[in-house]
């Protein structure tokens, strides 16, 4: 299994690297960024696990060369928010990045998994899938925007109020999009079932939803969500990894192209969304089934919903045009 980290070096990247390093279904991990790679692959290089650790800068045919042969590429790669900066307002700047990024596999490692954390992943995973329709390679089984980071928060932020021990034992699925109000947990599907009494709803809701900012504030404009994020996208990936090596069973909230999903359609019909989020259980081929939990959800996350969608079209038109009519540089 090799997997590689496009983004490597960066504040996601790095964290989640060490993490990858130490994933026992990996043998060969390849480092790619545009500063700082080597180094960061020689010091990981240096941890007692299997995984052979190389690392890539753009020179030497640095991409071709890390993302030859690979199973699995994870691209948290782009500049983090800042102070006052919405998810939206990265959208140039990622944007290009995961567009030539997203090329690379086109062009090197065509039948990989590709997992999205870049933001705004509401828009850049259209983005890549443009990119990968127009190199005749898209896989929509395989394209995924990692919306782990959410579900996490939602069963730790839980976990506060109910005193639950282990806050990964309450499965919350959290559907939607990647960012503000397009971020939907469904509370009242937890399992087992959770209590949240009514006057705290709104408070958890938002912090689910703008938890980035909790961060962004808390490290006074000197970083954004990369330690949790890296967290976030390494069980992501590491699920994916176990479901494509064999593992069944596995269920996890996911971005993807839901016409191309088997279920999919009509979540599709059902959101008015071609993108979104929703539980979907992982096989050997990537996206096994995409399942539709928005009609089993109570009244108050109806009305989330509703502003979700319009927020997610918005984004996904968005993330289109940019490919098809790049900005003028």
């Amino acid at each position: 299994m090799k997997a590689v980290v496009a983004g490597a070096s960066g504040g996601i990247g790095q964290p989640l690297s060490l993490l990858l390093k130490t994933c026992p279904l990996i043998d060969e991990l390849a480092l790619y960024d545009v500063v700082n790679t080597p180094g960061v692959a020689t010091d990981l290089s240096h941890i007692s696990s299997p995984a052979k650790v190389t690392g890539y800068l753009p020179k030497d045919d640095g991409m071709k060369n890390a993302f030859t042969g690979a199973d699995i590429v994870i691209i948290p790669a782009g500049i983090p928010r800042k102070p006052g900066m919405t998810r939206d307002d990265l959208f140039k700047i990622n944007a290009g990045i995961v567009r030539d990024l997203v090329q690379g596999c086109a062009d090197h490692c065509p039948t990989a998994y590709i997992l999205v954390i870049s933001n705004p992943v509401n828009s850049t995973v259209p983005i890549a899938a443009e990119v990968l329709k127009n190199a005749g390679v898209f896989d929509p089984l395989k394209l995924f925007g990692v919306t782990t980071l959410d579900v996490v928060r939602a069963e730790t932020f839980v976990a506060e109020l109910t005193g639950v021990s282990d806050p990964s034992k309450t499965v919350i699925p959290v559907v939607g999009g990647h960012s503000g109000e397009t971020i939907v947990p469904l509370w009242s599907l937890a399992k087992p079932a959770v209590n949240v009494p009514e006057s705290k709803l709104d408070t958890l809701t938002t912090r689910v939803q703008f938890g980035g900012d909790e961060v962004v504030k808390a490290k006074d404009g000197a970083g954004s969500a990369t330690l949790s994020m890296a967290f976030a996208g390494f069980r992501f990936a590491e699920k994916v990894i176990r479901a494509v090596t064999g593992t069944t069973g596995i269920v996890e909230p996911t971005f993807v192209y839901l016409p191309g999903v088997d279920g999919g359609a009509e979540i599709a019909k059902h959101t008015g969304c071609d993108y979104f989020s929703v539980p979907v259980e992982l096989g050997p081929k990537g996206a096994l089934k995409a399942f539709n939990v928005i009609k089993e959800v109570n009244d108050y996350e109806k009305e989330l919903l509703a502003k979700a969608y319009e927020g997610l079209k918005g984004n996904i038109g968005k993330g289109i045009e940019f490919v098809k009519n790049p900005p003028q540089k």
